[in-house]
């Protein structure tokens, strides 16, 4: 991945440019009681502006609906993409997918994290408007209000990748058929001959976590077998609560024949703790994860996964940004890609 190259600063906006409803920028500037320049550093992301001015002449630019003019200044060449956390090969793929479309485009890549919050903070936010990029991609994050107006304001556009919650019939958005992946994991369990399933989902705030382990239950529902509470468990993605999930349920008194994890990393905990126990895969328990990374292949056994186009999501989302920006409109604001089975040696019939 290229290292991302700022552009120099666009042009500030003149103080008698025009906003929707005939408001000039000097009128906002006076009504702000600050200057025209000072509305203009609040327009590009200077930081050298306090928070309280910036606040109140955002206010005003979103109450006249502020929305700079179409070439009116220069994007920079790069896109902006943004992680609600950057530590594991899913997080790749997904930058692979980005990086393909750019580099065709000749564009820069900047990437950035947010800490484990669901939506980045306001410096962030900041450094986005001074950047001015061709478009900014959030990866399971989301913006508020004041924060999507503030990008729509400055003419940058903005996509959500698998997004966390429900973004809106406004708010583009690439994401999966998890519910669809959810069934199709549970399903091959269920034609397998396991009827003690259990399901280590991610986290309950993720849309996509949701639609996963509501796949799960719709598959044993329409097979006549009731959802047991004992063998659900809400993990959050990562290995460790894979381990520790794994380890409740495999110490059960009547433990599950075989598991539906959300995601391949929690497989690969379950997969440990498996191991600590003494219990053979697939022998003793099958197991199913979701992702398809990498290493689902070349763990032992190899994992039978769903797998969700991460890469092509990413391109997907890359494109429909650039797109955006330059004022083409899809059809539909809501991108679905399809998931798939991929069997491998992780799952069995069960045993006796």
């Amino acid at each position: 991945m290229r290292p991302a190259d700022v552009q120099s600063r666009p042009e500030d906006p003149s103080s008698d440019e025009t906003v929707e409803g005939g408001a000039t920028l000097a009128e906002i500037a006076r009504a702000a009681g600050v200057s025209a320049p000072t509305v203009s550093k609040v327009l590009n992301g200077r930081a050298d502006v306090a928070a309280a001015t910036r606040t109140r002449v955002e206010e005003l630019l979103r109450r006249h609906g502020y929305r700079r003019r179409r070439g009116a200044s220069q994007q920079s060449r790069m896109i902006d993409l943004v992680f609600h956390e950057l530590e594991s090969s899913w997080a790749m793929e997904v930058i692979r997918g980005v990086e393909n479309v750019a580099r065709e485009e000749g564009l820069s890549l900047v990437l950035s994290e947010s800490a484990g919050r669901l939506m980045p903070g306001q410096t962030w936010v900041d450094g986005v408007l001074a950047r001015r990029p061709a478009g900014v991609i959030l990866v399971l994050s989301d913006l508020d209000p004041a924060q999507r107006a503030q990008l729509t304001s400055r003419d940058i556009p903005f996509v959500v990748v698998d997004p966390a919650g429900d973004p809106g019939d406004d708010v583009p958005s690439v994401g999966a058929t998890n519910w669809q992946g959810g069934l199709a994991a549970t399903r091959h369990l269920l034609e397998l001959g396991h009827r003690r399933i259990g399901v280590i989902g991610g986290p309950s705030r993720m849309m996509c976590s949701r639609a996963r382990i509501d796949g799960y239950r719709s598959a044993l529902e329409s097979a006549g077998v009731p959802v047991d509470a004992e063998l659900v468990r809400e993990g959050d993605f990562h290995h460790e609560a894979g381990y520790a999930a794994g380890l409740e349920l495999l110490r059960l008194p009547q433990p599950p024949t075989a598991v539906f994890t959300g995601n391949d990393l929690q497989a690969l905990g379950l997969y440990e703790a498996a191991r600590e126990l003494g219990v053979r895969i697939p022998e003793d328990l099958s197991v199913v994860g979701f992702d398809d990374l990498p290493l689902a292949r070349w763990v032992g056994p190899p994992l039978t996964t769903v797998r969700q186009p991460l890469t092509e999501m990413a391109e997907a989302a890359a494109r429909l940004v650039l797109d955006l920006g330059r004022g083409r409109h899809p059809a539909a604001s809501r991108i679905d890609l399809a998931t798939s089975l991929v069997v491998r040696n992780s799952t069995a019939p069960p045993a006796g």
